[in-house]
């Protein structure tokens, strides 16, 4: 029986989590200072910005070709500089010497989602360390984060997620329900990240990694990586988690840390233990100076995704080998294989159900079943990687569950898979 009281996700939240794995790009005035960092206090003059080779193209044909579905670019940073022509600041696009002026990042972005059909996002730090009245007349700033946000929602289309960075407004009160109804308003079907009122959460850091247990229903969220403090809901609610981290170790470009560019085995561990524990990946580059993705940058990332393709791309069986016998999914095989992966995903629509599962192995020679792994929840996907074992079937116990469990996708993978070529 289904459990008609717990939290389920809304069309927009379901679509969300099978997009899995985003591209995150942080871009902007800081792109053309070395070294600059988050409230920073050296100033930024607005000749400095001149991406002579922009090319939001060349962004998102790589992201796409890597597998990632929806991408998020920073609109506005916390130092205030907007990526778009607003009409209600200075320290924007329109004042640099790229294109005379009259050109606009947050478009091409947009436009080139569009073309290789890539969900488009937009950052939008409520922090502004270029509004001299942010701290001084709430008021006031609360208009000119209306006031911006409206031009984001009205000028370019639909777009898919609006990613609010909570970081530098842990003591600032906001007028949300003035800000998120206007939101709401504008862009009914948007997916708003983490404040206000959210449909999805950050994890909680920046590494990359989600929990065990990973649940989707959660009565709180963590909201900067400055605070330990979290965001009380008023009710425990659908907020499936967001892991984000940077391809390198700085969120915007450097020139000085190409010894920091992950390797594909790390980011396979990456996905691994966020993807592969029912949460989204969303993997930051910063595109350099001249507007593109370094080489190595893009090498990486084309790595990655043809990694991720190899390994999950050719299960030996899957949830149509199986059948169901007395509350167990059974796959048996007239030939042994080995195995090192099981990948397994619950039905959402009516809510989490399974809390705890297991998976039993025949063994290949003697077919014997064994118990080899205990799990918590399964939710939108749960990558069960083991020593490889030969094996002539895998059985899927549901051990503990909230009402009767849906499973939507069982599939297994051959140790061939799993090892990692360079």
């Amino acid at each position: 029986m289904v459990n008609q009281n717990r939290p389920k996700p809304t069309p927009s939240q379901s679509a969300y989590q099978s997009w899995e794995f985003g591209l995150f790009l942080h871009f902007g005035l800081r792109t053309f200072y070395e070294g600059y960092v988050d409230f920073d206090k050296r100033p930024m003059e607005l000749s400095a910005f001149q991406p002579a080779e922009l090319d939001c193209e060349s962004w998102i044909r790589t992201a796409k070709e890597a597998g990632m579905q929806y991408a998020v670019l920073t609109a506005k940073h916390h130092d205030g500089f907007s990526n778009w022509p607003t009409r209600y600041s200075t320290f924007s696009v329109a004042g640099t010497p790229w294109k005379d002026g009259k050109g606009d990042v947050v478009r091409e972005f947009v436009k080139a989602c569009r073309k290789y059909d890539v969900k488009p996002g937009l950052y939008y730090s409520p922090y502004d360390g270029s509004a001299e009245f942010y701290n001084q007349d709430a008021k006031a700033y609360d208009d000119y984060f209306v006031n911006q946000i409206t031009e984001l929602l009205t000028l370019y289309g639909t777009i898919d997620i609006l990613w609010f960075d909570g970081c530098g407004s842990e003591q600032h009160q906001y007028d949300w329900p003035r800000i998120i109804g206007e939101i709401r308003r504008l862009a009914p079907d948007i997916l708003i990240f983490n404040m206000g009122d959210p449909d999805f959460r950050w994890v909680g850091n920046e590494d990359g990694i989600a929990p065990v247990p990973c649940w989707n229903v959660v009565d709180s969220t963590s909201f900067s990586i400055m605070t330990d403090d979290k965001d009380k809901l008023q009710e425990r609610m659908w907020l499936p988690a967001e892991c984000d981290v940077q391809l390198r170790n700085t969120w915007f470009y450097s020139d000085s840390n190409d010894d920091s560019l992950k390797s594909v085995e790390e980011l396979m561990g990456l996905y691994e233990h966020s993807v592969g524990r029912g949460a989204n990946l969303l993997l930051n580059v910063g595109p350099d100076r001249r507007g593109l993705f370094a080489d190595n940058d893009a090498e990486r990332l084309a790595s990655f995704g043809a990694e991720i393709r190899r390994r999950f791309g050719k299960p030996f069986a899957t949830l149509r080998d199986c059948r169901q016998q007395d509350g167990r999914w059974v796959y048996e095989a007239k030939e042994s294989h080995l195995l090192e992966y099981v990948v397994l995903g619950e039905d959402l629509t009516d809510g989490e159900s399974v809390q705890r599962f297991a998976l039993t192995i025949v063994t290949a020679k003697s077919r014997r079943p064994f118990r080899i792994y205990e799990g918590r929840n399964i939710g939108h996907k749960a990558i069960v990687r083991i020593p490889p074992v030969q094996v002539r079937g895998v059985f899927l116990d549901i051990v503990e569950s909230d009402g009767t469990p849906a499973i939507r996708t069982i599939s297994m993978y051959d140790a061939g898979s799993g090892t990692l070529r360079t």
